[in-house]
């Protein structure tokens, strides 16, 4: 019976290298100015409200004026979500 013949391994190669894939940066400097402000807002909204005896930012609203400074804080969050 014929011996087979044995094979040599071949040297190590490393694999191959990869290219590096440019990363797309845009430019979001205008999120935490806007985030900033948002936050800023509200608060101020809402301090407004209470230091003046419920007769400033708007008398109409009554109570609702902490909804809407709690509403400015809300957006400066949603904001948020697109910092990078």
């Amino acid at each position: 019976m014929p011996k087979s013949r044995i094979r040599k391994k071949a040297d190590y190669t490393p694999p191959p290298s990869r290219q590096a894939t440019s990363i797309k940066l845009t430019t979001r400097a205008w999120v935490a100015p806007v985030m900033l402000a948002l936050f800023l807002i509200g608060l101020a909204w809402i301090v407004v409200f209470y230091v003046t005896n419920s007769s400033l930012p708007i008398e109409a609203l009554g109570n609702w004026n902490i909804v809407v400074g709690f509403g400015f804080i809300a957006a400066g969050f949603g904001v948020s979500t697109q910092w990078k």
